[in-house]
C-alpha cells in the first residue's frame, strides 16, 4: 500500500510541474488517504504483533 501512496504522490509532482492542477490535486488527494490507511494498519499490526495486511 505505501507503493501506491508514493506512486499517486510522484504522478501529483508530475502532474503539477505540467501544470495539470486537477489532476494534480486528484492525485494527491489519493496519496494522502492511501497514506493514512497505511499508517492506521501499521499501527495496528505493532499492536498486535501480527501482520494485518
Amino acid at each position: 500500500m505505501l507503493r501506491w501512496t508514493i506512486t499517486f504522490i510522484v504522478l501529483a509532482i508530475i502532474a503539477a510541474v505540467f501544470g495539470f492542477g486537477g489532476i494534480a490535486a486528484g492525485a494527491a488527494s489519493i496519496a494522502k488517504i492511501l497514506f493514512f490507511i497505511f499508517i492506521v494498519l501499521f499501527i495496528l499490526s505493532l499492536l498486535k504483533g501480527k501482520k494485518v495486511f
